[in-house]
């Protein structure tokens, strides 16, 4: 199959700005997509997530919050978001234990600490985000998709 592979970098200067930029994403979406969430301890991983859970219509986005100890939640909304925490998995037979192949195809499924994520769980729709928190505070995302049509600018 043809894949076809987007790059982008976008920098935000608030929380604001964050949640405004995943709101735009999601609001392109399907709803068949991985988001793999990568970077450091308060970057804005859930940020992002709460601003997805807000363009895919869940009726509450605020009330979105990291699934450190749950692992997973859903939210319903007009597309379902699937919010993954792999925070504190380290290893990959409990990261496989979740289940979370079942989860594709039901909706947005989002996952923060994708970096711990076996290589080889894929999917043809695919945006992988890194949240890099440079020295003055901005955010640096740099979004690569994969199959995924995406219209962006920090406006």
């Amino acid at each position: 199959m043809n894949q076809k592979t987007t790059d982008l970098e976008l920098r935000t200067s608030s929380e604001e700005e964050t949640f405004n930029l995943a709101e735009r994403l999601a609001r392109q979406l399907a709803g068949n997509e991985l988001i793999l969430i990568s970077g450091e301890l308060g970057a804005g991983k859930t940020v992002l997530v709460k601003g997805l859970a807000s363009g895919l219509g869940v009726v509450e986005p605020e009330a979105v919050c990291s699934p450190s100890f749950t692992l997973v939640n859903i939210y319903r909304g007009q597309k379902d978001l699937i919010h993954v925490d792999l925070y504190r998995l380290e290893n990959p037979e409990e990261i496989a234990d979740l289940g979370l192949e079942d989860y594709l195809g039901t909706g947005v499924v989002a996952v923060e600490w994708a970096e711990r994520l076996p290589a080889d769980f894929r999917t043809e729709r695919m945006i992988e985000i890194a949240v890099v928190v440079e020295a003055d505070e901005t955010r640096l995302i740099k979004i690569r998709t994969k199959n995924v049509c995406l219209r962006l600018d920090n406006k």
